[in-house]
Parts: structure tokens; sequence; C-alpha cells
């Protein structure tokens, strides 16, 4: 073999040496064992330890999952106006909601009074209020209670769509950045359902959540504390959201009616729950048909005097 083929054959050997070298050192890099030896992560035994370790990575996923969905709904209530959970006649659970706070002493009475009593409830908050009190905001979702939307100003009026946008969209932004809470729940203020805002909310997949029953806390003339009481006791049902107000007004009455309306509740064999879970339990149940909305121009409870 002459000199000039001897050094071109070395040459190709050289070449796929090489090559198949680097191949290697890459495969290796990107393997799960060799990236794992670069980040300083010990290599584990056997498969049993590799097991242990897989199923807690998975739980801590789950978990942290779990922990994002406190403010989620079923997508099947995305874009719907709901009034309450249909649920089975024995599952006893009812949701207290509150609107138009947060405020500096009636929400934090009200958190007081449902911590006692280990209750989350769900807060449908106006965006003013919370740019007013971002402190007791905060409060609310630390408490581990829902947050839902209830437009920037509180208006009643027509809107145009780039008025209801506002509105909502404003409100929703102030509470994520005071919060941390992403909502998909908007409660329009009065029950109005065709002035604007229940139609862009329905348009964006919030659930346009409203209410079975209430306890007439921000009626014109509103009653007494025991009149409070009783209209919640009398109605309730399973899946009821109840409506009550912790902001919009001197709520006194509101907070004294609390403790006997949770211990009513009990004594009939409720439990309570948030929204959220209010709805996840129809759904589980497969009840996945909601009440309808209301075709006139406003809810009727808005009649009895809600401000």
């Amino acid at each position: 073999m002459s000199t000039r083929k001897l050094f071109m054959v070395l040459k190709l050997v050289t070449i796929t040496l090489i090559t198949a070298a680097i191949t290697t050192g890459i495969s290796l890099l990107f393997s799960s064992s060799g990236f794992e030896h670069l980040l300083g992560i010990p290599k584990l035994k056997n498969e049993s330890t590799k097991a242990i370790h897989d199923k807690v990575m998975s739980s801590s996923a789950q978990a942290m999952t779990l922990a994002d969905q406190t403010n989620q709904i079923p997508k099947a209530f995305q874009g719907t106006v709901v009034y309450q959970a249909k649920l089975k006649a024995n599952e006893k659970v009812i949701a207290l909601s509150f609107d138009d706070g947060p405020g500096p002493k009636n929400t934090a009475q009200i958190l007081e009074i449902l911590k006692k009593n280990n209750i989350k409830a769900t807060f449908f908050m106006v965006g003013q209020m919370v740019k007013y009190f971002p402190q007791v905001a905060k409060e609310v979702a630390a408490d581990g209670h829902v947050i839902g939307n209830h437009t920037w100003h509180h208006w009643y009026r027509h809107m145009d769509v780039a008025t209801a946008a506002s509105e909502i969209e404003r409100t929703a932004d102030i509470i994520y950045k005071i919060t941390g809470e992403k909502t998909t729940l908007f409660r329009p203020p009065g029950g109005f359902l065709n002035n604007g805002l229940a139609q862009y909310a329905e348009n964006h997949k919030y659930a346009v959540m409203m209410w079975s029953e209430e306890s007439g806390d921000a009626q014109r003339r509103s009653p007494q504390v025991p009149m409070l009481v009783k209209n919640v006791l009398k109605y309730a049902k399973p899946g009821a959201i109840v409506l009550m107000h912790d902001g919009g007004g001197n709520r006194s009455k509101s907070v004294e009616a609390l403790p006997e309306i949770i211990t009513g509740l009990k004594a009939k064999g409720y439990r309570f729950v948030t929204i959220p879970q209010l709805l996840a339990m129809q759904s589980e149940e497969q009840y996945a048909a909601v009440s309808p909305t209301v075709p006139q121009d406003e809810h009727p409870n808005y009649q009895l005097g809600h401000q």
C-alpha cells in the first residue's frame, strides 16, 4: 500500500473514532442518569428506590395542581349562569357567599366568625374596594376562602362591550395583583343579567354565579337579625348558594346574624363548602344541567330592594 493510501485510511479511522466519541458524550449528557450526574443528583441504587422517587415526585406535582385549582370550576360551568348546584337530596352541603367587600370592619369580623367555625366561603369582591383595602383582600385569600369578581364600580346600568370589559378585567387584574388569585367566578351587581356584564363574562368563560337564597341583608329596609336568620334557614336545601354581604353599607346585622345562621344550618345537618367545591360535587354526580338564565332585565331578588 502506498504512503498516500495509508495516510488516507488512518485519517478516515481517526475521524470515525472522534465522531463516535462525540456522539457517545452527547447521549450521556442528555440521558437521565448523565444529566442528573451533571446536576449533582445521586444515581438511584435500584429499581425499588427509583419507584419510590417517582411516586414522591408524582405526589408533589399532584399537590401543586390541587393547590392551583382553589378558584377553578369544572369546564361544564364555564360560560353558564348558575343559581345553585343540583345535588342528591342527601347531600346536605351549602355555600355561603358574601358580596361588595372587602371592608376593614365587616369583612374582618366575618373572617373571624368563619375561622372559628372552620368554614370556607366565597367572597365576590368589588375592584375599588380591593384597591382601597388590599390587606383585607389578602387576609381573605390567606384564610383559604375563594374570591370572585363583582366588577369595579358595582354599576347597574347598561354597558357597551368596552365598559363591561373594563369593569370585569380591571377587577380581575387587581384581585390577581393583590392576592395572587385568578378567578373564573363572576357575580353581576344587583343580579342584572341583561346589562352587558353577564354576556361579556359568559363569552370569556366565567361562571356567572347567582344565588338560590338570601338573608335579605341588602334590602332597602333590611330586616332585623332574627328575620335574616329565618330567611336563610327556611329555604336551605342541598346545593344552595346563600347571598349575604360584607360591604356596600353598614353590615353589622349580617355580622350579628352569621353565627346564628351557621349554628342553625349545622343543626339541620349541613356542612359548608365553597362555590367551586359545590360545582365540583355536581359535576361528580353527573348532574350537568345548570339553572336557566332569568329572561327579565333583572334578577327577581332585586325587586326585594337589593342594593
